[in-house]
This record gives structure tokens, sequence and C-alpha cells, in this order.
């Protein structure tokens, strides 16, 4: 039976496309190869995945007593959250729809 460790990050600020293009470069890593990696990532998604990763490495330390060394991010995935929506006014009597997009991030650390 293989243990896994599971972790979400609900309603992130940041729209899932621009999550998903952190979460690809780290798919099928170590975990700690995974955190190293997002700690030297510009990009703003890093730090919610690495919080997620590192989540989910801690509760396969805790409940499942894993050894942190052995998990590999086996699923992660960033879906939809809700939409913020307002609208700004322009010219003419037009207004322009604003969207804020926010994601949730699934993490699925199992053993090597």
């Amino acid at each position: 039976m293989a243990f896994e460790a599971k972790s979400i990050a609900r309603f992130v600020p940041l729209s899932p496309r621009k999550v998903r293009l952190v979460i690809d470069q780290v798919r099928g890593l170590r975990a700690e190869e995974a955190l190293s990696l997002l700690q030297f990532m510009p990009q703003a998604a890093a730090l919610p995945v690495s919080k997620a990763i590192a989540s989910a490495a801690a509760n396969a330390e805790e409940n499942l007593g894993l050894s942190r060394d052995d998990l590999v991010v086996t699923e992660i995935r960033a879906d939809e959250g809700p939409r913020r929506q307002w609208r700004r006014f322009g010219a003419r009597g037009r207004f322009k729809p604003i969207l804020r997009r926010s994601s949730h991030i699934t993490v699925v650390l199992s053993e090597r």
C-alpha cells in the first residue's frame, strides 16, 4: 500500500495559468529538490506552490511517519478558484469588466 500525503492551498490570488507555469517545473521531482528549485524562481507563484509542497511534506512526516527524503511530487495541479468581477468605467458610457482570478493548488506526495 502506497502512502500519499496531500495538501491544498485554496484561494491563492494568482491566475491558474500563471501557477501552472511554475508547477510544470516541479512535477515529478523529489520534494526537497522541488523546494530548493522554487526558492530561486522569480515568479510570484513560486511562494504559494512551495508552501503547499512543504505542507504536504509535513503532513507526510507527522501523520504517516514517512521520511522527508523519500517523498516525490506525484501529482500537482492548479484548479480555477472563484473570480472577483467588477468594472472600470470607460469613455462614452461604456464600462470595462475586470476579472481577478484565483486558484486552488493541490499537491500529492508519495514515497519513492
